[in-house]
């Protein structure tokens, strides 16, 4: 990124833009198992796309959506998935992973809807992939710098942890009172001693607006601030889109005396030895990287 960044910034977005609005005109492509260019119809395609655009434009805001029946099971991604196929063109190249795993069945069976409408090349390798589509992990190794990355939503309220009803939800929103979040960390904080929310932890983007970034941890929370890559957010049960350009600020809330902090693993990775990916704890295994692909590479390079 260049001097004070927003050269950079704005490039980045105007290149974006440019990416979304030029694939308006690709309508009416016929794949050859008799289904539109990927699964979906031209129309709605569109409207996906407008959705997107506008998502783009207010960062971390959520934007209503006509979410569509698709052949997945429920809570297999279908906000995400919806997005996915509303960009993905021709000279793509699409990965599609599940928690980090490049071949659970979820991964597996989005990845062959996706080859089988488009024809596109797929890919477990994050540095070639230009459309990645993830649930709840953001590839640890090295991305392509054009990749779009669409995550998918179980729920984009991140309100929901302290008001149920919509319509209080979206006052809050309107006039950025999020006093019952920041007194639900202070109340968490009371009560273990730290701020004890492992995912879904709300962000401030741009100063403006509450974000829920996902089940993602938080060791992937930290890759979004400033980050040069467009991402995406999908919720298909809930009809909601919302977009984090390249180089916007997240912060997630915090406060002085308790800082935002990433987990901490309990060892390297048993099988690569990576200290710096996000790792679990495999029973019988130790501790093992979650992303499968960036793990392999690692063992493969060694």
């Amino acid at each position: 990124m260049s001097g004070d960044g927003l050269t950079d910034g704005r490039d980045g977005a105007g290149r974006t833009a440019g990416r979304l609005a030029g694939l308006v005109a690709r309508a009416g492509q016929q794949h050859g198992d008799g289904y539109s260019f990927a699964f979906l119809d031209e129309h709605t395609k569109r409207e996906l796309r407008r959705r997107t655009l506008k998502a783009v434009a207010l960062p971390g805001h959520q934007v209503a959506f006509g979410s569509r029946e698709m052949p997945l099971a429920r809570g297999w991604g279908t906000g995400g998935i919806q997005l996915t196929l509303s960009l993905v063109g021709p000279a793509d190249v699409v990965k599609v992973i599940d928690q980090g795993d490049d071949a659970s069945m979820n991964a597996v069976n989005i990845r062959a809807l996706i080859g089988r409408t488009t024809g596109v090349r797929t890919t477990r390798d994050a540095a070639e992939a230009t459309l990645i589509q993830t649930r709840h992990r953001i590839p640890d190794g090295p991305v392509h710098p054009a990749a779009i990355v669409v995550l998918q939503v179980p729920f984009p309220e991140p309100l929901r942890l302290v008001e149920p009803s919509d319509a209080v939800t979206r006052r809050m929103h309107a006039e950025r009172d999020y006093s019952k979040m920041w007194l639900y960390l202070y109340e968490d904080i009371v009560r273990y001693g730290r701020i004890s929310l492992s995912y879904r932890y709300p962000c401030m983007v741009n100063g403006t607006v509450l974000m829920d970034p996902t089940p993602i941890p938080r060791h992937d929370v930290a890759k979004l601030h400033q980050s040069p890559r467009l991402h995406l957010f999908g919720a298909g049960r809930e009809q909601r889109v919302y977009a984090l350009p390249p180089y916007t600020d997240v912060v997630p809330l915090d406060f002085e005396d308790h800082p935002f902090e990433t987990e901490r693993a309990g060892a390297p990775c048993s099988r690569c030895g990576s200290e710096m990916s996000f790792r679990t704890e495999v029973p019988g295994h130790g501790w093992l990287c979650s992303d499968t692909a960036y793990c392999d590479s690692r063992v493969g390079s060694a």
